[in-house]
């Protein structure tokens, strides 16, 4: 199980830190990472992490303002998100799988939390 939180409102140009927890199933060796599905649209990928921090990959309109991160001992993944624009609103979802990049469909989903950015 995905559990992840750390969703709210935040002002154009502000920061917030999500964070998926993993339960009930190991997750050695596998990426973790996250999508994205804004209102109307369909899910995006937004970042992934190799098992060893080795591999990360972000979408390119999050680059420079995104960073994911992960805590093994925790199993827990983290992305820390600046300079958010109203455009960055969608629910974001914590996702794992045995190897992930921008193009995959993970196999395993966790739900979602919002994230709502005012201009």
């Amino acid at each position: 199980q995905l559990q992840a939180y750390g969703g709210g409102l935040v002002q154009a140009g502000g920061s917030l830190r999500l964070s998926c927890a993993a339960s009930g199933r190991s997750i050695a060796g596998y990426y973790m990472g996250w999508f994205r599905q804004a209102p109307g649209k369909e899910r995006d990928f937004v970042a992934a992490i190799s098992w060893n921090s080795g591999t990360i990959y972000y979408a390119d309109i999050v680059k420079g303002r995104f960073t994911i991160s992960r805590d093994n001992a925790k199993s827990t993944a983290y992305l820390e998100m600046n300079g958010l624009k109203p455009e960055d609103t969608a629910v974001y979802y914590c996702v794992t799988d045995a190897y992930m990049d921008s193009s995959t469909w993970p196999d395993y989903w966790g739900q979602g939390t919002l994230v709502t950015v005012s201009s």
